[in-house]
């Protein structure tokens, strides 16, 4: 939640973490975007999730959701599922995460939040997904996939080193429910972009670390200090 919320703020988002379920109907409405992110699942916690995603459909905010650890156990399946059926607008998840959600099964193999498929290995079950569940479907990896089911497109900056800090996954789940709060009519574009700019400012920040904990702290100060000009002659979207 730390890294999170320090990514949404440097850029220039307004993040706001609510998990009591009193508090949600009536703070649900006040969000441009809800993010949901089921990392920290617990029976508990889940009712609360269901109800802000209903809350967020029934106000026509945008919601994003991150299945994180999708197919490690039945539990998490089944509770990931069910707000699949809640029709987020957008879900973004790493290879195993996307195809555990599309195979409907827990993968005997999981290694929790991290994957065994690359992103690439995932495009079919991504486009299926997303012509189901009426969601854009992003994948997440060496190339971060997009899909609405009939466009696909792929994202290409980033750095290795950012899969050795915890929350990056979620962080840029984060970035994506920012940017589609700022034109929930475009949500495609809104995903690719800001996987885009979340590797970019990760390319930006390993220029100038020396290891994963400077990476976090430099990842943080790129983001708050990118420029329109430095993305549009960096940014790598390309069609696939």
């Amino acid at each position: 939640m730390d890294l999170v919320a320090n990514v949404l703020l440097s850029a220039g988002a307004s993040p706001a973490m609510i998990s009591c379920v009193e508090e949600i109907p009536e703070f649900t409405p006040k969000t441009h975007a809800l993010y949901i992110n089921v990392g920290t699942l617990t029976a508990d916690r889940l009712p609360g999730m269901m109800m802000a995603a209903q809350v967020a459909n029934d106000c026509n905010k945008p919601w994003v959701l991150d299945p994180v650890a999708a197919g490690a156990s039945g539990f998490r399946l089944r509770a990931c599922l069910d707000l699949l059926k809640l029709r987020p607008t957008v879900v973004r998840g790493n290879g195993s995460e996307i195809m555990a959600l599309f195979k409907g099964s827990v993968d005997e193999n999981s290694k929790g939040a991290d994957s065994t498929h690359e992103s690439t290995d995932a495009v079919a079950a991504a486009k299926s997904l997303a012509q189901s569940s009426g969601s854009i479907v992003a994948v997440s990896g060496a190339v971060d996939i997009v899909t609405d089911g009939q466009r696909v497109v792929g994202a290409k900056n980033g750095v290795a080193m950012l899969q050795k800090i915890t929350a990056t996954g979620c962080s840029v789940t984060a970035l994506i429910a920012a940017f589609v709060a700022i034109d929930p009519s475009q949500p495609f574009e809104a995903t690719a972009t800001a996987l885009s700019v979340f590797g970019l400012a990760g390319e930006i920040g390993m220029s100038k670390a020396n290891g994963p904990a400077s990476l976090r702290t430099n990842l943080i100060d790129a983001l708050h200090g990118l420029d329109r000009t430095t993305v549009l002659q960096h940014a790598n979207v390309s069609n696939i």
